[in-house]
């Protein structure tokens, strides 16, 4: 992993449960991510969700994205 790309990490199906009731949003409404991305954590498959953490000044937004083919 490079220095300058954001954290990837793959959430637990009881993580990805809590989101989607938070957000009130279904699996099929957040961004996709490809699965042939290289920043992509080991093991990822069709239909994960990802949580990206990028770093900008001192904030730390997060962004969640669902792998697709």
């Amino acid at each position: 992993m490079h220095v300058l790309q954001p954290k990837h990490t793959k959430l637990k199906p009881e993580e990805v449960e809590k989101l989607l009731s938070e957000l009130n949003i279904s699996l099929a409404q957040l961004p996709k991510i490809k699965i042939s991305d290289p920043a992509l954590p080991e093991n990822c498959e069709i239909s994960d969700v990802i949580k990206i953490e990028r770093i900008s000044d001192s904030q730390k937004p997060v962004y969640y994205r669902t792998v697709s083919i």
